[in-house]
């Protein structure tokens, strides 16, 4: 049937989950998109195997509130709970627990995946390890995933417990994060607008699951699962930011005072804070519509991995944002642990920093074109999920692997009907380009 759709149009078509991707992935100019919103039912939750089987289109916070009814959660969620399944398969996302948990291919056990030239597959590591891995981070050009069956975890509580570090610079904040992490989750929030010795200060963020018995009070244990907690998930967000939110008022000189408020405000060091799960993980969701934020313009997520013992080329980038003055309105850097997964899979075992940048910042296209020499020239590689501009030769040395997955293109879609403006623009989609 999606053969049969798209062959007669020459411009093919992609699947599209919740349009939370910053790059052009589920764009497809004058072909065919499909909108795999309505298909979101959660069709099973086995709460003694520990398994969970959804459509494409379910969220991740329907999948957490679900799974909460049943003392449950996922494994691995993004920085935001409005992701699809089938988006968050595609991008093979990663959270704050890579470096314990791996990413989102580490967690998935079978995938029913409707390819042009195959018909549906059911697929898993077992049967079509070749073609299930190279879906995850394929951008959606092996198949539309229809549904997935996942392993999930024991939830403790709506809860974890904070230990947190405030760094004056970035050689403190690299010293202190290149340490032994014991802690589950981790993440720093760095303040790349500082001048001189500042640039790089961070608040450092590593937590734990808080267990019931010592959540607090007003919604701890199992209880709270089952009301506040699921209704969070589901919350609107408490603002919406207007469509025509003016522009100027998001600027460096306001960032830079924003940035240093924020660092002042926050302690130098405290251990075992409780934070409610929900705005732990998923920060910006507080606020509708953010990306309006920058204006017409819209903003450049731009996410780099440096692997381990390339640390140079990392402090070499952050010198280059800082010689070429790039306004880096938000930096969020972690460590990622050992790779995993399909060839157009994003983490590598390393350091890995996203960047959000004004779309229509003066000489950011040759910028990051210097920073992508320097992230490719050291084995490292951009996230093509928060990709727009990233250069067709420059991705194939970023990612070395991308030979098997052509294959497995050739395989299930040798005519090209699965087509997007990142699979023209990067030479993924295969005969028919």
């Amino acid at each position: 049937m999606l053969a049969s759709h798209a062959r007669s149009r020459a411009t093919g078509v992609i699947a599209r989950g919740a349009g939370r991707s910053y790059g052009d992935a589920a764009q497809n100019d004058g072909g065919d998109v499909l909108d795999m919103t309505g298909c979101d039912r959660i069709l099973s939750i086995d709460g003694e195997r520990r398994l969970v089987t959804a459509q494409a289109g379910a969220t991740v916070a329907r999948l957490m509130a679900s799974l909460a009814s049943f003392g449950l959660t996922l494994p691995v969620v993004p920085g935001t709970r409005h992701v699809t399944l089938g988006g968050a398969i595609a991008s093979d996302i990663h959270g704050k627990n890579h470096h314990h948990d791996g990413g989102l291919a580490r967690h998935v056990v079978a995938l029913s995946l409707c390819t042009p030239a195959g018909g549906c597959l059911e697929i898993s590591p077992e049967n079509d390890p070749d073609l299930f891995y190279a879906t995850f981070g394929g951008m959606g050009l092996t198949g539309v995933v229809v549904q997935a069956t996942l392993r999930v975890e024991p939830l403790a509580s709506p809860w974890v417990a904070e230990d947190a570090d405030r760094t004056e610079g970035l050689g403190q904040t690299l010293e202190l994060m290149a340490g032994e992490e014991r802690h589950r989750y981790s993440v720093a929030w760095l303040d790349l607008l500082a001048e001189g010795s500042k640039m790089g200060r961070a608040l450092v963020s590593r937590a734990d699951p808080l267990p019931a018995e010592s959540a607090p009070a007003q919604a701890g244990g199992l209880r709270g699962t089952r009301s506040a907690y699921p209704r969070e998930l589901l919350r609107r967000p408490a603002l919406d930011v207007p469509r025509r939110f003016p522009a100027g008022l998001l600027r460096p000189s306001s960032v830079r005072t924003f940035n240093a408020l924020r660092w002042r405000a926050s302690p130098r060091r405290e251990r075992g804070r409780p934070l409610a799960l929900v705005p732990y993980f998923f920060p910006l969701d507080v606020l509708g519509e953010w990306n309006r934020l920058y204006g017409p313009a819209g903003l450049i997520q731009y996410q780099f991995v440096i692997p381990s013992g390339q640390e140079a080329a990392l402090v070499r980038c952050f010198d280059l944002m800082r010689l070429r003055r790039l306004p880096v309105y938000l930096a969020v850097f972690k460590r990622f642990g050992p790779s995993f997964g399909g060839p157009l899979s994003f983490p590598l075992e390393g350091w890995t920093l996203a960047a959000d940048l004004p779309a229509a910042a003066p000489g950011l296209g040759p910028a990051l074109n210097e920073l992508d020499e320097v992230v490719a020239g050291c084995g490292g590689r951009v996230y093509l999920s928060k990709d727009v501009r990233l250069r067709r030769d420059v991705m194939r040395s970023m990612y070395p692997q991308l030979d098997g997955f052509h294959a497995q293109r050739n395989r299930v879609d040798p005519d090209g009907v699965l087509r997007s403006d990142l699979a023209r623009r990067l030479g993924l989609c295969g005969a028919a380009q």
